[in-house]
């Protein structure tokens, strides 16, 4: 697994998928314990992490449990007694877990969780949309969406740092698309196993449950003159974690000459008409955008790599004066308004009650059930833009006209 000649930071170059990328982090952070059901599309993850187990290249302690919520048991329970802890999950899957995910947050559990994410039923469907993370954005883990498989494996080395680090303490899922991103073999660049050690380090565990010396107590019932001030450190570590990130991910930097900032913002500076986005579509937005602008369109791309914490202050000043601006949900809110058009309707509202200028926003649902999201609707979304067709509701991106008719759709 030695570097070769000229390969960045000693490390290589591979082609990897998103799923074999996060797999291969694993093995070099080799973790202490990593409890796993497997589930499609993540289960590529786990099968390649317990070929490492067998094979003897990492000593993680791997927990083969019978089911997805005792995956994600068995993790707060090694991660409070100090261990370094991942695993990996999509979809119902993450539904099962969902009871236990607040109160790994509320552990200060600092869990890397590889997500890799597909649609929710019913209908069944094993294809990409955000269905299964977007429940999860107030269970008080930080959360990532990434665009590629590279973005993957360094998003998964800050994500190691970044959960342990003492102001922190906080779990974090490391979203990828679902087949999109997790199957998909690409180019990846990776570190020598030496860097991602000198890297990721050694967890220092605070308040260990298994230091007898120091005895301490988790998961006690609590009424209701504490409850608050706990949830407020808890949330106070969240509060924390968009600083801590910029430090980190600077370092990575140095080693990689690869950068991650909260928020990519392409081509928006001087742009009239921007377009906001997560995850694997942003390059078809971002073709968009040079098609827009060799029409003489200012056009731009805004990609939200951090949902969790909102980066509500950069993302209000990359849109601070725009013409229009449409967010792109990969999940629908029923009955209320999109994820990501909710936190970015939200930050510019800030922003306008600071002064900021009034921008326009449309919502668009895309993507669901794995739908493709092609050149030709990028161009239609701008398109709607430029022409000021802005409304309460929401719009649905490739969204068949006989049944846009049906429910009395757009």
């Amino acid at each position: 697994m030695g570097g070769k000649s000229g390969d960045p930071a000693g490390g290589r170059r591979e082609m990897s998928s998103g799923n074999m990328a996060f797999a291969e982090a694993m093995r070099q952070i080799n973790p202490d314990v990593v409890a796993a059901y497997p589930i499609t599309p993540s289960t590529e993850i786990p099968m390649k992490f317990a070929e490492y187990v067998a094979n003897g290249q990492v000593d993680t302690e791997y927990v083969t449990v019978e089911s997805e919520h005792s995956a994600i048991s068995a993790c707060v329970g090694a991660s409070v007694s100090g261990a370094r802890v991942m695993t990996a999950s999509s979809a119902n899957g993450v539904a099962l877990m969902h009871e236990i995910f607040p109160i790994a947050a509320s552990f200060r559990a600092p869990i890397v969780f590889g997500l890799v994410n597909r649609s929710l039923g019913a209908p069944i469907n094993i294809h990409c949309d955000h269905s299964d993370s977007m429940p999860e954005r107030d269970s008080g883990w930080v959360m990532f969406y990434c665009e590629d498989a590279q973005e993957v494996y360094d998003t998964t080395l800050l994500s190691v740092r970044l959960a342990e680090h003492p102001d922190v303490l906080t779990p974090v899922f490391v979203c990828q698309d679902g087949f999109i991103t997790s199957h998909c073999y690409e180019p990846v660049e990776f570190l020598s196993d030496e860097d991602v050690r000198n890297f990721t380090g050694r967890r220092g565990a605070l308040y260990p449950l298994l230091d007898v010396d120091n005895p301490v107590s988790y998961g006690s019932f609590v009424m209701s003159e504490y409850y608050m001030e706990i949830k407020r450190r808890q949330i106070e570590g969240m509060n924390q974690a968009g600083r801590v990130y910029g430090e980190i991910s600077r370092e990575l930097a140095r080693l990689t000459g690869r950068d991650y900032p909260v928020v990519d913002r392409y081509r928006t500076e001087d742009a009239d008409y921007v377009a906001v986005i997560m995850s694997s579509a942003a390059g078809v937005l971002k073709d968009a955008v040079d098609e827009l602008r060799d029409r003489g369109v200012k056009a731009g791309c805004l990609r939200v790599r951090m949902f969790r914490p909102f980066p509500a202050d950069e993302v209000s000043r990359a849109l601070d004066g725009k013409r229009g601006v449409a967010v792109l949900d990969r999940s629908a809110s029923i009955g209320g308004t999109a994820p990501l058009a909710a936190e970015v309707k939200s930050a510019l509202y800030e922003a306008g009650v600071r002064g900021g200028a009034l921008v326009p926003v449309q919502d668009f649902i895309y993507g669901l059930g794995g739908r493709d999201f092609f050149p030709s609707d990028a161009r239609d979304v701008f398109d709607s833009l430029i022409k000021g067709n802005f409304g309460e509701k929401a719009r649905y991106v490739g969204l068949h006209e006989r049944a846009a008719a049906e429910v009395g759709g757009d």
